[in-house]
């Protein structure tokens, strides 16, 4: 207590202290507070400050251990992380353009900074597929990086799209703001994939393909347009469809499971992946494997009275009886296949009376050499191969021997007959370019590729004027135009339990004179007598192209190309922008 008594000795204050007056005051500094008298503190504010102090002394120490001791190697590895991070820099996936330089894929940026996938022609979804983007964990780390393709030819040439991401060396602070960042790798911009396609024919044999299946009831179709010199596919459609940027985004959900719903399976490729029993799109082969093989001539006659009857070997007395659609007397060749003859592909497929048949050997083996039974090898995945039913088959399967009856059917495209859109338009292209069976292609300026189907010159010849008759006098006149020549071959195949459903197809190739293209349609499961819709859908086809002045058709009109950025241009028949 020493100290406090030595406070009590000397109570008083200086003179100097207080004897301050208007004399002397001017002589203070006042800045430094001179001249002012000194008020000792209180032992209340000494130990105030002295608990405060310890408070805080001890909220430090607990923080302290908290920050060092508890979390310490957390915020050490935090720390190292923040201190520099090298980021993602994600490379722009390369566009794909149609034939003609205009973008049927390509980047768009969101205003969050992020990159998307943009399709403006939804109806090429089968072919160009879509994306998957990269993807981030609940923290907002990416732990996928890449922009995947996931199907079509996104998925296939999915290594030259996709380009090659780069880093970015980033120094961060504590804060979290970015102190400074160079990059280390700089990202690779993916390969452009320019597609044999002509988006703006796709678009228009597209929505007429809708609008015939939507108003004459169908659930699906198909439909192929190929040059028979190079196997380059100028348009390929497949109703319904998935919109790509759909899919890419996942989304919206509703949208995505009316697809799952739908009766016409969205999913499914009909021109590549459906099989369809084709019906007499097949007798224009037919005939010309059986000129080839010297079965009949061009001028061999067969009566056609409607339909062919058999005895029943079993049954004594009764026969089978084998229906054509129509009665049409005495026809050659050329008059059986404009007028689709059932009963002269049943005799010259299975053979009656005295007239001798290819037999079901030589049958499938005609159907095989134009590519029937087979896949094609369009550059898309998934492509499927149809089937050519044989004995062999129908014993694997049924446990059932072969008939007669089996042969006149398959003779027409029935029975167990599969086949593609795909694998008619080449087989039809073969007809028309002397015999080349060309791989479809969806890629621009490709080598063509083909195989030589052993089929006499001349007998495709006589197959030729057959199907254009088809179109000047019989079954297909709808597409009798005056601009454009054409020849075809319709078809119409039963299906359902009780035949109740039609399959519609029509083939053939323009111009007849000089032919450039081939083309097929497909109309699956219409109600019963919509046999001939799919002409329907060429002959609107041909009329549109016809009013636009198209090049396909003679015309001499431009396009419209939409070049990356918006730009658009315009372009004359051939010319590819590059």
């Amino acid at each position: 207590m020493l100290w406090r008594k030595k406070r009590r000795k000397d109570p008083e204050i200086a003179p100097d202290e207080i004897f301050l007056d208007a004399s002397n005051a001017p002589d203070f500094d006042r800045a430094r507070f001179e001249g002012r008298l000194e008020k000792p503190l209180s032992h209340s504010a000494f130990f105030s400050l002295g608990i405060a102090l310890t408070i805080l002394f001890l909220v430090l120490s607990v923080r302290a251990w908290d920050l060092q001791i508890v979390q310490g190697k957390e915020f050490a590895t935090n720390s190292a992380d923040n201190a520099l991070e090298v980021r993602t820099l994600f490379a722009p996936r390369g566009i794909i353009t149609d034939v003609f330089g205009a973008v049927v894929a390509e980047n768009i940026e969101k205003e969050d900074r992020s990159v998307r996938r943009n399709y403006p022609v939804p109806a090429l979804g089968h072919i160009i597929g879509y994306v998957s983007y990269p993807k981030k964990d609940s923290k907002g780390v990416y732990y996928d990086t890449k922009q995947t393709g996931l199907a079509g030819l996104e998925a296939k040439y999915d290594a030259l799209l996709a380009g090659k991401n780069g880093k970015l060396l980033t120094e961060v602070d504590a804060l979290g703001q970015v102190r400074s960042q160079g990059t280390v790798v700089p990202a690779e911009v993916g390969g452009t994939l320019q597609l044999s396609v002509d988006a703006a024919l796709e678009e228009t044999f597209a929505k007429i393909i809708a609008d015939v299946v939507e108003s004459k009831r169908f659930i699906a179709g198909a439909g192929v347009i190929m040059d028979v010199h190079t196997g380059a596919v100028r348009a390929i459609v497949s109703y319904p469809s998935y919109d790509p940027n759909v899919m890419a985004s996942g989304g919206p959900s509703d949208i995505i499971a009316q697809y799952s719903k739908d009766p016409g399976h969205p999913f499914l490729d009909h021109a590549v992946q459906g099989v369809y029993a084709p019906g007499s799109i097949v007798k224009p082969l037919v005939a010309s494997g059986a000129l080839t093989d010297g079965i009949i001539t061009p001028d061999t006659v067969i009566n056609d009275p409607g339909s062919l009857s058999m005895p029943d070997p079993y049954h004594p007395g009764k026969s089978f009886v084998f229906k054509g659609w129509k009665a049409l007397g005495p026809v050659d060749v050329r008059k059986a296949i404009a007028w689709s003859s059932d009963v002269f592909f049943y005799t010259v497929g299975g053979g009656f009376g005295g007239q001798k048949g290819l037999g079901i050997d030589r049958l499938a083996y005609w159907y095989h050499q134009f590519g029937l039974g087979s896949v094609t090898g369009i550059d898309v995945p998934g492509e499927v191969s149809g089937l050519i039913p044989t004995p062999e088959w129908k014993k694997e399967t049924f446990n059932e021997p072969w008939y007669l009856g089996d042969t006149f059917f398959t003779s027409i495209g029935q029975y167990s007959v599969q086949v593609t859109p795909i694998q008619m338009v080449r087989a039809i292209a073969a007809v028309s370019n002397g015999g080349k069976l060309l791989a479809p292609k969806l890629l621009a300026d490709q080598i063509p590729e083909f195989a030589v189907v052993p089929v006499d010159a001349a007998a495709l010849k006589v197959v030729q004027e057959g199907m254009r008759k088809t179109v000047t006098e019989a079954l297909a006149s709808a597409l009798n135009f005056p601009y454009v020549k054409v020849a075809a071959k319709t078809g119409t195949a039963q299906t359902g339990t009780r035949n109740q459903f039609d399959n519609s197809w029509v083939v053939g190739f323009f111009p007849y004179d000089n032919p450039q293209y081939a083309f097929t349609v497909a109309l699956e499961r219409g109600p019963a007598g919509a046999g001939s819709q799919a002409v329907s859908v060429m002959r609107e086809l041909f009329e549109s192209l016809y009013a636009e002045n198209s090049p396909y058709v003679g015309g001499t009109a431009t396009t419209t190309v939409r070049l990356p950025g918006g730009q658009h241009i315009r372009v004359s028949a051939g010319q590819t922008v590059q």
